[in-house]
C-alpha cells in the first residue's frame, strides 16, 4: 500500500508542480499574461501536434477495435453531459444554450494539455496508444455534437431566427476541423505511417527535440491559463459539474471498458484517466463563440483543474496504477 501511495505521489507530483509553478508565475505577475497565451499558442499549435504525428507515425497500434474503447468514453461523456445539462435548466432555470455549455464542460475532458502528460508519466509513451485514440476523435465528436445542439437551441430560445441550415452547419465544422493543428498532426502521422516513410535522420531529430518539450510546456501552460479564467460567480452549478466530470463520467468509463467490454486493463486505466481529467479548454472557446455560459465554462475548468489533484490521485490508486 505504502509502495503505492509513493508511486502516485511521484506521478501527481511532476504533473501538477508544473501546473502550479505555471500558475504562480502568472499570478504573481513574474510571467505576463501575454507569455503564457504566446507560450499555449506554442503548444497547441507546434509541440503537441508533432507529439501526435510522431506517435501516429511510430507507435505499434494492437489487433483490438477502438469501437468498445471509443463506446467506453463516450458513453461516459454522454451520460455525464446530459445530467449537467438538465441540471442547470432545471435547478438553476437557464436557457437551452447555457444548458449545452454546462454539458461541454461535464463531458470534455482536458485529454492534450493534461490527460496525455498524465499518461506519458504514468505509463510511459508505449501506453500513449489508447490516449490517442480518445484525442483523435473527442474534439471532432465533441465540436459537431456541440455546434448541432448550439444552433438547435439559439431556435428553440428564439435568439436566431429561420429555419437550421446543416449545409451551414457542416460547412462550419468542417473549417474548424480542417484548420484545427492537432487533428493536422493526427492526420500527417497517419499518412506519413500508411506511406511507409521511416520516422528517422532529420525529421527524428526535429521530431524528438519539439515533441519532447511538448509535455512540460503543455502543464506549465495549463497552469499560467488558470489565472485567466478564474471564478466568476454561480459557484453551486460548477460544484455540481465538476462532481461529474471527475467522479461520475470516469466511474461510468471505467464500468463500460472493463466490466461491459472487458478491455485489457492498460487501455482501461487509460481511458478512465482521460476520462478523469478536468474540463477542456474548449468548453470556454465553445462557451466564448456563442456569446453564453462563461461563468459556467470558467469556473468549471478552474474547479476541475484545481481537484483533479486529488481525483486523479484517486483514480491512480482505484485503478492500481
Amino acid at each position: 500500500m505504502s509502495d503505492q501511495i509513493a508511486q502516485i505521489f511521484w506521478i501527481i507530483l511532476p504533473v501538477f508542480g508544473l501546473i502550479g509553478l505555471g500558475y504562480l508565475a502568472s499570478w504573481s505577475g513574474y510571467l505576463p499574461e501575454s507569455i503564457g497565451e504566446g507560450l499555449g499558442d506554442f503548444v497547441f499549435k507546434v509541440a503537441i501536434p508533432v507529439l501526435l504525428f510522431k506517435i501516429m507515425a511510430t507507435a505499434h497500434f494492437p489487433d483490438q477495435s477502438p469501437w468498445p474503447l471509443w463506446i467506453s468514453f463516450f458513453g461516459g461523456a454522454a451520460v455525464s453531459w446530459m445530467l449537467a445539462n438538465l441540471m442547470l435548466r432545471k435547478l438553476f432555470g437557464r436557457d437551452a444554450k447555457a444548458g449545452i455549455i454546462a454539458g461541454v464542460s461535464a463531458g470534455f475532458s482536458n485529454a492534450v494539455l493534461l490527460g496525455i502528460p498524465m499518461v506519458a508519466t504514468a505509463f510511459g509513451d508505449d501506453n500513449l496508444v489508447a490516449a490517442l485514440l480518445v484525442v483523435a476523435v473527442q474534439l471532432p465528436v465533441m465540436m459537431t455534437v456541440s455546434t448541432v445542439l448550439i444552433d438547435w437551441a439559439e431556435h428553440r430560445d428564439g435568439t436566431v431566427a429561420g429555419p437550421i441550415s446543416p449545409l451551414r452547419i457542416a460547412r462550419s465544422i468542417a473549417l474548424n476541423l480542417i484548420k484545427n493543428p492537432l487533428i493536422i498532426g493526427i492526420v500527417a502521422g497517419s499518412v506519413w505511417r500508411l506511406a511507409g516513410f521511416d520516422y528517422a535522420g532529420p525529421v527524428q531529430v526535429l521530431g524528438d527535440k519539439i515533441a519532447l518539450a511538448a509535455v512540460p510546456c503543455a502543464l506549465f501552460a495549463l497552469g499560467m491559463s488558470l489565472t485567466k479564467y478564474g471564478i466568476r460567480g454561480h459557484i453551486l452549478p460548477a460544484i455540481l459539474i465538476a462532481g461529474l466530470k471527475l467522479l461520475v463520467m470516469p466511474a461510468i468509463v471505467w464500468f463500460l471498458a472493463a466490466v461491459v467490454f472487458g478491455l485489457p486493463q492498460m487501455w482501461t486505466t487509460v481511458v478512465t484517466i482521460i476520462a478523469a481529467c478536468p474540463t477542456g479548454v474548449n468548453a470556454w472557446l465553445i462557451a466564448n463563440r456563442f456569446r453564453t455560459g462563461h461563468a459556467v465554462a470558467a469556473n468549471s475548468m478552474t474547479l476541475t483543474s484545481a481537484t483533479a489533484v486529488l481525483t486523479l490521485s484517486m483514480w491512480l490508486w482505484l485503478l492500481g496504477a
